[in-house]
Formats: C-alpha cells, structure tokens, sequence
C-alpha cells in the first residue's frame, strides 16, 4: 500500500532539484521570458550532467524495500519535476536530454534503441494540423521501401523540435486500419527531409521551443520503428498494439500534473508572503467562520493543490509498482491541469496590481499554467478517459 511519506532517497532528489530551482532557474527566469527565441541556454548546459546524475542515483537507488513496495523512476521524476518546475517550467522543459521522446524510448524501445538514442535529446512529434488529442486520426505516412521507412507529413507543436537530436514522429502504416496501424519512429534531427517549418510565437513557457516539422520523402532506416512493425490481425491484438504506444502518456502525464503541482506551490508561496506584509496569513489553525475572506480563499487553494499532489503521487506509484494507471493517470493530469490554472489566476487577482504587474512572478506564472492544462491531452480528453474507464466503454463506444 502507498506510504505518503517520502523515503529518504527521494527527498534527496527533491532538495536537489528545489536547489537548483532556485539557485539557477528563478534568477533567469525573466530573462529568457523576455528573450523567448533563442539556443538552449548556458546556464541549462551543466543542469544536464546534473540531471543525468542524479537519474542514474535515482535508478540505483530504486527497487523493493522490506515492505515490497517499490519507488522509482516514475516517483522520482515527480519530486524533480515539481520543484523545478517551482523555478520555472519552462527552463524545465529546456533542459538538453529530458524530451517526451526520451519517455516513448525508455517506455517501447529495444535495449538497442535505448542504448543509442536513450542519452540524446529527444523530442515527440504527434500533433498534426489535422489531428490533435485524437491521435488515431494521424495522417503521416510510414511506407516501406526495402530496408528502410519514407515518411511524409507535417507535424506542429513539437515541444524541443528545434534544439533535440531526435524526434519520435508518430505515423500511420495504413490510415484505413486507424489507430491500429499507427507507429512511432526515430527520425535524427538533421535527417535529409525533415525540416524545420517554423518555431511558435506563445503566451507562456516562451523559453521552450514549440516548433512546426515537415517531412517530405524523409527515409530512415528499417529498425528505427520503435515495437514491431507489424499489424495485428485481430481487433484484441489491435487494441494492445495501440495501447502500448499510449503507454508512454501513462508514464508522462503525471509528471505534467507535476508541473502544475509546481507552478500553483510557487504561485501560493509568493502570494502567502505578500499576505504576510498585511498582517494575513493561512495557517489553518482558525475555524472557518473565524477567518477572513482572503484567509478563506487561502485554504481553499492549498487544499485544491493538495488534493492533485496525493492523486499525482498515486498515479506515479502505480506506475513504479507495475499497476495499470491509465485511469488514474488521466485523473490526476485532469486535476492537477485545471487546478494549476485556477490557483495561479486566483492568486493574480488576490494580489491585485502586484498579481498582474512584473514586480513578481504571478503574472508568468499564470501564462505558464495555461499550457499544462492543455499539452499531453486536454482537459476534456482526460475526463473523457476517466469515464470510458468508470464506465467500462470503448473509445468506440463513448467519443
């Protein structure tokens, strides 16, 4: 059974990441919001050695203690995610080597694939002009040629398209099959036919390139499909293949429900020592009809964010004790998204013209927040999981 209190190791990781949080992402925070276009920054550059580091501690460390319950990498990258993404998510998200691609490889890839693309910077291409949080309708092509695959589509809102090494590009083998046919593939950034389109003008996580990719005629070699290539000839077969390419998300969507764990903590934090200045503080030690409005709201918020930290917590120890999480996965991006939005647009407005000036963080805080509510599944994509599983429907069944 899941132990709320967090195991030594896995403190460590969060102190370390809490210190680089604010010894190195809250100082340059603005500065690159302001900049926004730009390489990967030089202060991320040893963060990436860092990282690297303490992902390897992390994975020593991990395994079943004397209870047989296991704390991994899936724990462990949410006490990291959360407390830098406290700092600044999107300095987060630019760190070289933490792309959503290095996720589907470590989640699907063979030793071979992991051990010569698992170190790279990987990004993830899904979204198309065409498809966005339905995936089975993907209209790049993957064609067989001989000992290698052409692929040709256009893919947007590729996070790290721009500065990754690699991108996983999602593609259909037989778009009249549907989500069955539907691979994904390791296309090298500097592939000849791939190209990079454009890089996104955004409201928040301006620091983290958004980029459009084209893929015209562009070939790769036959073993860069990641799983097999092969089309089950049954609809059951068909419905696990497809699953296992989902489960990437089952993985990466609690650590997205992270970052909104991290920017509602951070949002909190600043209003709670503005409140202090006036003499109002939260410390739950009041009765409701005791409290202020302002004190009122106060609580109201930190219970909201503690509420997705423990289902964000669950949904990751799931993972890590080899538990179907999908349905919790879901539950916990869906709250912890829309949680993350309200909190820091709350405290925006508890603040006043500090909340929506540039004297503090708020401001940004809030634009940042947006997005997380948005990417790796909206909102509404999310609750409508949550209810195929509650209610034992097919995607087929409840759209």
């Amino acid at each position: 059974m899941i132990n709320l209190e967090l195991p030594q190791k896995l403190t460590q990781v969060q102190q370390m990441a809490q210190q680089l949080a604010s010894g190195v992402f809250r100082p340059i925070s603005r500065k690159y919001d302001a900049i926004e276009h730009c390489d990967t920054p030089e202060e991320l550059k040893p963060v990436a050695q860092m990282m690297a580091a303490m992902s390897g501690g992390g994975k020593k460390g991990s395994g079943k203690g004397s209870d047989g319950i296991k704390n991994g990498a899936n724990m462990m990258g949410i006490m990291g995610v959360e407390a830098m993404c406290w700092g600044d998510v999107g300095l987060m998200l630019s760190i070289p080597g933490s792309g959503l691609g290095n996720a589907a490889i470590s989640a699907v890839g063979t030793p071979e694939q992991k051990q010569q693309y698992g170190k790279l910077y990987c990004a993830m291409a899904i979204t198309e002009p065409g498809a966005g949080s339905d995936s089975a309708a993907i209209s790049t092509t993957a064609v067989r040629d001989g000992d290698e695959w052409i692929l040709n589509g256009e893919k947007i809102y590729c996070t790290g398209g721009q500065r990754c090494d690699a991108v996983v590009v999602w593609a259909t083998l037989d778009k009249a099959l549907g989500k069955a046919a539907i691979k994904s593939f390791i296309v090298p950034r500097d592939n000849p036919g791939m190209s990079l389109v454009r890089v996104e003008d955004k409201m928040g996580l301006r620091v983290s390139d958004t980029a459009a990719l084209s893929l015209n005629d562009c070939r790769i070699p036959v073993d860069h499909v990641l799983g097999s290539a092969e089309i089950a000839d049954t609809e059951e077969a068909r419905k696990k293949a497809f699953g296992g390419v989902m489960q990437t998300f089952d993985n990466t969507r609690p650590q997205v429900a992270a970052m909104a764990l991290g920017v509602a903590r951070a949002a909190l934090e600043i209003t709670r020592e503005i409140y202090e200045k006036e003499q109002v503080s939260a410390d739950f030690s009041k009765l409701p009809y005791n409290s202020t409005a302002r004190e009122l709201e106060l609580y109201r918020l930190e219970a909201d964010l503690e509420a997705a930290r423990l289902m964000t917590l669950k949904a990751a120890w799931m993972a890590d004790n080899g538990q179907p999480n999908s349905k919790e996965a879901s539950m916990c991006k869906a709250k912890a998204g829309r949680m993350g939005n309200e909190v820091t647009l709350k405290c925006v407005a508890l603040c006043g013209e500090l909340g929506y000036s540039e004297r503090t963080l708020l401001e940004k805080l809030a634009r940042d927040s947006k997005i997380i509510d948005i990417f790796e599944g909206t909102q509404q994509i999310q609750q409508l999981i949550v209810a195929r599983h509650l209610l034992g429907l097919s995607s087929k069944e409840l759209k």
